[in-house]
This record gives C-alpha cells, structure tokens and sequence, in this order.
C-alpha cells in the first residue's frame, strides 16, 4: 500500500496535489510519502512479532536522505551501512551507534577504524583478513570490536545477476563450506568479539523458497558452530523482499516472510537481525517528470520526458519496469516509448508501453521509486542532481536541493598551468 492516489483526477501525495509541488519546486523531482514510510516500516516489524529477539537495521543503500532514515529512526530503526558515508548519514539522522550494522565486501581500514570509534554495534565480516586487521584497530583502542562472520549459502535467489549475492560465484560472504574453520580462528583473534552470522542472497526476491533453503543451511551452521564450543547470539538474515513494480509481480508479503522465519528459526535461541530496504522505501515514493515532446517514432511515438537515466538509472542498469502514469489522466490511452534528455541509446525507461495518453507539458510519474532511484543518481551530461520532497499530510519540504551546474562547477579546479 502506498498514499499515492487520485482526488479530482489529479494524483496527489497524501493529501498534496503532484502539480502544487512542481510548480514549487520544478521537475524532476523525487516525492516521498511519509505516511508510507511509517505504514511500510510498522508492517514489517509487526510481521515478526512471533520472533522472540529482533534488530530492525534499515538499507541505508536503498535510500539515504536524512529526512527518511530521521522519519525510520522514529519508527525504532537502526541502520545497515556499507560506507563510511552511510555511517555519517545514520548518525546524522539520530539513529544510534549500538544500532549500526556495517556490511559490504570493501571496507577499507580508515572506515573500520573510523566505525570503531563510532561505536557500532556490528561489523558483517566479509573475509578472514578483514577479521585479523579489525581485531588489530579494536586492540589499539583497548576495545573489543563486536562482529560477524558474513556466509555465502550457494543458493540462487532467482532475481537480477546484477542484485544476486548469494551464489558461490559472487563477490559476497565466504563459502559456507569454510566458514566452520574461518570461525574457529577468527574467534581467537585478539580484539574481535564473534557473535555470530550474517547472510543475505539478494535482491527483489518474489520468492520466500531461496530465502528458507538458506536460512535452512545457516541454521546447520549455527548447530555446527555450538558444538565445537562457539557462542552464537547473533544471526543476521540480511534483507531482499521484493516489491510490486509491474502487474503480475507477487512478492511474498512481510506476514509470509514473517511466518516462515519464525518456523524456521524457532530453535536458533539468537537475536535475530534483519536490513530491510526496498520493501520499506519503494513504493513510498515517486519521480515526478514533465513531458518535453512527443517525438515521431518509426513503429511509435518516443515521449520524451525532462528524468533521464541519471535520475533514475535502474530501466537503464536492470532493464527494470516502473510503472509510467500521468498526473491529470484524462482516460484516453496510447502506445509509446518513454525515453529522456541523456545523449545515450539506453536512456529509455520504456518500449511499446501501453500508457496514459500525454502530451507536451504534460506531468507524470515513474511509479515504485523510492528505493534505489534518487540514491543512485548521478550528474551525468551534466545535468543536475535531481531534487527531493518529503509530503506529510498537508504539508511538503525540499530534504535534498537540486544540485546543479554552478555548484558542480565550483567543486572543480583548472591547475595553474592552464590558466
């Protein structure tokens, strides 16, 4: 469920009318429901209410803007990063350090050393050497640096390549095969307080089935790991349900995945932490484009639209599907390609798609965009950064300027021999 929804035949956000915000603000711009943040993170959190112990760490990844992870803070989140950067923001937005979780498979020394003397509460560990050099910062700071050890299942999620994390032959986690030996002497390092495990195969799972089989085989690693004497109180089972982009997708509910760990997990006696992203951020927002042309095409029409691919680059990265609706529909339909401004072939968001019938100056929407749009933006063609809008109720604010041409020039510098 999302609060995007028409009144007077004009699509609003909560109760703010799309146009309002553009004529303040301009297109393209990226609009958040607030209501739907809270709604998608309450509804996730209830659905493991039969899970005895549970750490809510959200995807910083999916969408870091300080006014959302502020919005998830209230809501009791933590937060799961995989920068330094990431760390910054969930510590800026008010989210505690205990409940910072820092995965990803390049953490570099300073970002260690800069999380220990944050204070976070877990580092997922991606390797045995990362362990070793951890425990050697932690020991300098006369700490114990609290951490687990993040396995690779060998099961295939069935999403994108390019979002899959659990096979053998992705760059994520260490072979499930090892992991009982790595854990072994990673637990005698000096400095490292090992809790546990982490795991995560992927994402945009419209399948609960990869996601039980792997969470099968970590619950025999778990029992592996006790009887040679290791203490787990940790499993981290990561995050990667799916969300509804396009009729036809049936992503498992949060109910659905609720219940499954919970039958799956009930004899872990563990904490049970989870890093959800998509599920909580996609459907609460939108990206709100003006129609530039209606271009003559060979087989159909091209509506070119003023987003592009460096505003939202996931059609172009995936080959993803957002849903394209006009703002003030009038009911009449028509088929069309939905390209942007960007000088490349692949800046196309859609080919032979049944859609609202627009024409120049028209608004519309790409629909399901809250997650993984505005945070993998870029300036590409220098064109600005594309802006954001956080609605609640009545009301609306501009959470990320536009950034363009004058300040990205300012940030650059011509070396005294050219001048």
């Amino acid at each position: 469920m999302d609060h995007f929804g028409y009144r007077d035949s004009v699509l609003h956000c909560e109760h703010v009318p799309l146009p309002e915000i553009a004529a303040a603000v301009g297109t393209p711009v990226y609009v958040y429901s607030t209501a739907t943040f809270r709604r998608h993170a309450q509804v996730f959190r209830d659905a493991l209410s039969a899970v005895p112990r549970v750490h809510l760490a959200y995807a910083v990844k999916a969408n870091p803007n300080l006014a959302v992870l502020r919005v998830l803070a209230g809501e009791g989140y933590g937060a799961d990063v995989v920068s330094a950067g990431e760390m910054a923001r969930a510590l800026a937005a008010g989210m505690d350090a205990k409940d910072i979780v820092f995965s990803g498979v390049g953490k570099t020394v300073d970002e260690l050393a800069r999380a220990l003397d944050a204070g976070i509460g877990q580092f997922n560990l991606e390797l045995e050497e990362e362990g070793e050099v951890l425990g050697m910062l932690a020991v300098q700071r006369g700490t114990a640096a609290p951490a687990v050890l993040r396995v690779n299942p060998d099961v295939d999620a069935g999403t994108h390549a390019k979002i899959s994390t659990g096979r053998r032959e992705n760059k994520f986690g260490v072979a499930i095969d090892h992991a009982t030996e790595m854990y072994a002497r990673l637990a005698e390092v000096d400095g490292l307080s090992m809790r546990g495990i982490a795991i995560h195969i992927g994402s945009q799972l419209l399948d609960l089935a990869p996601l039980e089989a792997a969470y099968e085989r970590i619950g025999r690693l778990v029992a592996d790991l006790r009887r040679f004497g290791h203490f787990i109180s940790r499993v981290d089972l990561g995050g990667g349900l799916g969300v509804p982009y396009k009729p036809g997708d049936a992503p498992p509910s949060p109910a659905d995945y609720g219940a499954m760990v919970a039958r799956v997990t009930r004899d872990w006696d563990v904490e049970l932490m989870f890093e959800p992203g998509r599920v909580i951020a996609g459907n609460a927002g939108v990206l709100l484009t003006e129609v530039v042309w209606v271009k003559p095409g060979a087989v159909n029409p091209y509506v070119i639209v003023d987003a592009a691919m460096n505003d939202l680059a996931r059609p172009a990265m995936y080959d993803a599907w957002h849903d394209f609706a006009a703002v003030r529909p009038t009911g009449a339909r028509m088929t069309a390609n939905i390209a942007g401004p960007v000088c490349e072939s692949g800046d196309t968001f859609a080919m032979g798609r049944d859609i609202d019938h627009v024409a120049r100056g028209d608004l519309a929407v790409f629909r399901t965009a809250g997650a993984y749009g505005a945070a993998m933006a870029s300036t590409y063609n220098s064109r600005a950064l594309v802006p954001q809008v956080l609605v609640d109720g009545d009301r609306f604010a501009v959470v990320a300027d536009r950034v363009g041409a004058e300040t990205l020039i300012a940030a650059e510098r011509v070396p005294d021999w050219l001048r």
